[in-house]
């Protein structure tokens, strides 16, 4: 029997059950190391880059240690944005079928009568916002003594100085002996920091490279371009065959002029973005998810956290800051061993960086030019 397979054949039959369906062929690195401390009782703290699957680094324990015969909440879930907490909920409900596990949302904005009701239920597993969360224990009508973990998912965007005191406030409402689980993408030391004070002796595991990802079918290739003519690039793109692309670019303003001109050219390209109302950003990934042939195009902070199905090109509209920028963006296309293409518009110093990044990464990436509207080898 594999590490792997031991690790889940440790946990229950329904967990088991649904990791034959969803067919996985082996643990991320993430998975292995956090998922035997989590289920032995530890106080974690993890930082692995997107696409590494730490959703389920942490729900498969939580999952595995929930009673659903006890009527109360018995883990909570905490996430800053309320597509994540959304997402996270329909992975509990997922990987929860068949086990009797009740759980429910809670987030900032949605109608609070219909939270209240979902709260007499009395489910066994919490997701929510912080700031929702923290209001209905303060009014006494989420009961926490009997929560026993607390997850706090892409944990450098809660930990910051406005949502702190909140976060103390939830933690200190549950039982003395709870434990505490924190993953994030990434972890300055302020966050890490911050979360040694909010954990009991823990366990910090940084994973800088999934091992298991980083050998999937994923090509590297680039372009180069001057600033101006990018836009070319991104509307002959649109064009393939079989494209489903986020375009990562730095600044809300020119992501907003990109998608009006390619719009203009009658193609269906959307937004994401910090600025946009809760049921635009909702109404595009829907659209974005729902697509044959789409593009979305993303800052990296509204990006965060998202797990996005069938995205076949990952795009570097602008250039990354830096080669953990790079992974994280370029790790949301070719998940879990499937095929995908990292493609990079830079002009020729940004070239010399990109070489430096995928040398370290152990990739090479080929330069490319279009010719007749198909992607061959630059001349």
């Amino acid at each position: 029997m594999t590490e792997n397979q031991s690790i889940i054949s440790e946990l229950k039959p329904f967990i088991q059950e649904a990791w034959s369906k969803a067919e996985f062929s082996t643990l991320t690195d993430v998975q292995a190391q956090t998922i035997p401390l989590i289920a032995a009782g530890q106080d974690v703290i993890a930082e692995s880059p997107t696409g590494t699957g730490k959703t389920l680094a942490y729900l498969l324990p939580v999952l595995n240690k929930i009673d659903p015969k006890k009527q109360n909440a018995q883990a909570v879930i905490l996430a800053s944005s309320q597509e994540l907490v959304m997402q996270i909920l329909s992975e509990v409900q997922k990987w929860g079928a068949g086990s009797g596990i009740t759980s429910t949302s809670l987030i900032g904005g949605a109608n609070p009568k219909r939270q209240l009701e979902k709260l007499k239920k009395s489910p066994n597993l919490i997701v929510g916002t912080p700031g929702r969360v923290n209001e209905l224990i303060k009014q006494k009508k989420l009961k926490m003594h009997e929560v026993k973990t607390i997850v706090l998912d892409e944990g450098d965007q809660l930990l910051t100085p406005e949502h702190r005191n909140t976060l103390d406030s939830i933690i200190k409402s549950t039982l003395a002996d709870r434990q505490v689980l924190l993953f994030s993408a990434t972890l300055p030391n302020h966050t890490e920091n911050a979360a040694r004070e909010l954990t009991k002796n823990p366990e910090v595991i940084k994973i800088k490279q999934d091992s298991t990802i980083v050998s999937a079918e994923v090509e590297h290739l680039y372009f180069i371009s001057e600033q101006r003519d990018k836009i070319k690039i991104l509307e002959k793109l649109s064009r393939l065959k079989q494209f489903k692309g986020l375009i990562f670019l730095k600044d809300i303003g020119n992501l907003q002029v990109a998608v009006e001109k390619l719009n203009f050219k009658n193609i269906p390209a959307r937004m994401l973005h910090s600025e946009l109302t809760k049921q635009q950003r909702q109404a595009n990934l829907k659209q974005f998810r729902e697509g044959e042939n789409e593009m979305l195009l993303v800052t990296d902070i509204a990006a965060r956290g998202l797990d996005i199905k069938g995205v076949t090109h990952v795009v570097h509209y602008d250039f990354p800051r830096d080669r953990e920028q790079y992974i994280h963006r370029s790790g949301r296309t070719g998940r879990f061993g499937a095929e995908g293409t990292v493609i990079s518009i830079v002009n020729e110093r940004e070239e010399r960086e990109l070489k430096k990044f995928c040398k370290e990464l152990g990739v090479v990436p080929a330069q490319k030019e279009f010719y007749k509207e198909q992607i061959v080898d630059a001349r």
